[in-house]
């Protein structure tokens, strides 16, 4: 584990040379510092002042070679040639002597600040080495260390890009840590003066996954930082922010880093560049800064926020809700949660199970976690509708789409009352219609025609209340009835709207296998209600038991009844002798019977639910904490409706847009990029690399340039982001 700089407060600028050494140029004055301030100093052009610190550092071992060389603006070798002479003859060694003295550096002193000048009016590389006097290749070298900076008006900052493999050295070498450069910074924010670190973007070429940064105008058209600053403001003093933890998370979920875990697999520094840092959080550093909100418990509120957003966006969208139940299993054994059946490992396993509502569009609005899983029934009656009257207002009526789980036509006339119509599968057995009642009907879905049999009738479910039954024929000749309590909308919508509902289903597999979507990002519990109503174990016992003998008194019967079917009349004409001949089998039947009676008995002296905390110790009555999966769930909400976003502005580009455009986006979130920063425009030129073909690459173009109309801005800077292809 890397240690933190032992340094006091830096002045802006200084480079850290080893563990206990820093070096600041500016102002023609080279100044080195070590844990208790300033220890040596000389003039730029002051070349024994300089070899006598490169042989001296050296010599006490301060820094390596290397990084000295790197902080005095030499070449290591010189570092060794001066190390040597001072060993041999101390301070003399360093001196020169004679005709053959030598003048100073080539690029220092003066030279130094008329070569920034000339730079920062524009000049190009080559025309100020000429004016100053020094090769081209001398000045290169000085960007490259950072003694002069290249990007002045009429300048071009393509000349000074990194390229991947001199990023990765700089960042295995710093002492701090892994990527850690900005000690400044990092410095301030220990003592509470930096709240947060400013994004700073260096240009950099073939950044890879930078191609995530096309996403960033639809993730902030979403809310996502805006939303999130109202609700939680900001995050305790340090170099990682809320801007930074929300960012960082929704590019992981774009760039399918599924896990804060696998941040480990990624270059630290590459990721950081994408943010404008010098590195990502460390996998404990998110962890932690997830830790400190959902302390705060605000993770619904900000979710509630969104959703408010996403509302007044798009309100013909709330006209047909989707709800569905999504379980999430818990492969933990520490604790004891409820369980639920898993119907895709067809099982019954712990497990949370969240109530999802998606609009008319399939997209996700927000989300309920179930107590204890309560059925779908019971969920929309308590949570699910009130939320959905709080978004659409008290006029408004809403059509809410959910399958046979939530069949209860007693629920359904009161919610109609309550302007909430429904629509939903059929429960139960019901009789087949004629052949001749259907009618075979064209309808469009996504873009394709498909033919229905469709037939339809006005079904009474109770005094006084009519629903309307819709039906589809299939080849197979099995009838799929739908039910409504809508009376205005064509059948043939009516089927439209109800079969979508697997677009629904589609949207929980895309996220559980794209965004990770059942990943407890923590295992942590709370206490639950200890009052809860569970059902009584022992009365399940009792019913157990019951089932059981009743079995067997079935088994007993059906034998008793054959030897009667079977009976010799000439042996045992009346009912008495046959008696008499079975009558160990009718005593089994009569003592079984009478057990029967008293299990049934005991069972019905039972209550049907109990209080949890008669069952379990108060220890171990808990759930798991919702906050931080309620907030990791939401930003990949925010995610996906991001990345939904930009797949309606290619869907011309593909045949079979959800499937091919999703591929394609998900290449274009891990394609490399140079970022070019560009402050006399205000802009960062994101320059992104070619794709695999020529059709992907004119869609990438054509992407482009919507984003570019957005004239989005980097969060925390006022530089405009400029999409562009190579």
């Amino acid at each position: 584990m890397s240690l933190q700089p032992c340094f006091p407060l830096l002045p802006e600028g200084a480079i850290c040379v080893g563990k206990e050494l820093a070096v600041h140029r500016a102002d023609n004055q080279v100044v080195i510092y070590n844990s208790s301030g300033p220890i040596h100093a000389f003039r730029e052009d002051d070349n024994q002042g300089r070899q006598l610190a490169a042989a001296m550092f050296s010599e006490m071992k301060l820094a390596k070679p290397k990084e000295l060389a790197e902080g005095l603006g030499v070449h290591r070798s010189t570092i060794f040639k001066n190390r040597r002479r001072y060993r041999e003859k101390g301070i003399e060694g360093l001196r020169r002597w004679g005709s053959g003295q030598r003048g100073p550096h080539k690029l220092i002193g003066e030279r130094v600040h008329k070569a920034q000048k000339r730079l920062a009016a524009g000049v190009s590389i080559r025309a100020t080495a000429k004016e100053i006097g020094v090769t081209e290749g001398a000045i290169r070298r000085a960007i490259e260390r950072g003694q002069l900076r290249h990007g002045g008006k009429g300048s071009s900052n393509e000349d000074v890009l990194k390229g991947p493999s001199t990023r990765s050295r700089e960042d295995k070498e710093c002492t701090g840590g892994m990527g850690v450069k900005r000690h400044g910074d990092r410095a301030l924010a220990r003592i509470g003066i930096v709240h947060e670190a400013p994004p700073e973007f260096v240009p950099a070429e073939a950044v890879s996954g930078a191609g995530v940064l096309l996403a960033l105008p639809a993730l902030l058209s979403q809310g996502l930082l805006e939303e999130g600053k109202k609700v939680y403001g900001s995050l305790s003093s340090g170099f990682f922010g809320l801007r930074a933890v929300l960012l960082t998370l929704s590019f992981m979920a774009l760039r399918r880093i599924k896990t804060p875990e696998q941040l480990k697999k990624h270059a630290p520094g590459e990721l950081g560049i994408i943010l404008g840092l010098d590195r990502v959080p460390e996998m404990k550093t998110l962890r932690r800064k997830l830790k400190e909100m959902g302390s705060r418990g605000l993770a619904r509120k900000f979710m509630a926020a969104l959703t408010q957003r996403w509302s007044r966006a798009k309100p013909e969208a709330l006209g047909f809700l989707y709800v569905d139940g999504h379980v999430r299993p818990y492969n933990g054994r520490t604790h004891k949660l409820p369980k639920t059946h898993v119907a895709r490992r067809r099982l019954c396993m712990p497990a949370t199970t969240d109530v999802w509502v998606n609009d008319a569009n399939t997209e996700p609005l927000f989300f309920v976690t179930a107590e204890a899983n309560d059925s779908l029934l019971s969920m929309l009656e308590k949570q699910i509708l009130p939320e959905v009257r709080k978004l659409v207002g008290k006029e408004r009526r809403v059509t809410v789409i959910f399958d046979r789980e939530g069949w209860s036509p007693k629920k359904f006339e009161k919610w109609r009352k309550q302007k909430f119509d429904v629509l939903t599968y059929r429960k139960g057995k019901y009789e087949k219609w004629p052949k001749e009642c259907f009618f075979e009907v064209e309808v469009e879905v996504y873009g394709k025609v498909v033919k229905y049999k469709l037939g339809q009738r006005s079904v009474m479910m109770k005094k006084g209340f009519w629903m309307r039954e819709v039906r589809r024929l299939c080849d197979s000749g099995h009838q799929t009835s739908v039910m409504s309590t809508r009376q205005d909308l064509e059948m043939e919508e009516i089927a439209v709207r109800m079969f979508s509902r697997w677009s629904q289903e589609n949207y929980f597999r895309y996220m559980r296998h794209e965004y990770d979507l059942d990943h407890l990002c923590t295992y942590d519990v709370e206490p639950a209600d200890p009052e809860r109503q569970v059902p009584n174990p022992e009365r399940k016992k009792k019913e157990k038991e019951l089932r059981r003998l009743k079995n067997q008194l079935e088994k007993l019967e059906a034998e008793y009844g054959g030897e009667a079917r079977e009976n010799p009349e000439s042996q045992r004409r009346t009912m008495r002798g046959f008696k008499i001949a079975n009558s160990e089998l009718g005593k089994k039947i009569r003592e079984l019977e009478k057990r029967c009676q008293e299990v049934h008995a005991a069972m019905k002296a039972l209550p049907e639910r109990v209080a949890l905390r008669e069952l379990l110790g108060e220890e171990e009555i808990v759930k798991l904490e919702p906050e931080r999966k309620m907030l990791t769930d939401v930003i990949k909400m925010v995610a996906y409706r991001a990345e939904t976003s930009l797949l309606n502005c290619i869907m011309p580009f593909f045949n079979r847009h959800e499937e091919e455009g999703r591929t394609f986006l998900k290449a274009v979130f891990q394609l490399p990029a140079d970022l070019v920063p560009d402050e006399e425009s205000n802009c960062l030129v994101v320059r992104l690399h070619s794709m695999a073909t020529r059709h992907h690459n004119e869609t990438l173009t054509a992407l482009c340039e919507v984003m570019n109309e957005k004239k989005c801005r980097y969060p925390g800077t006022s530089l405009r982001l400029l999409f562009q292809t190579s």
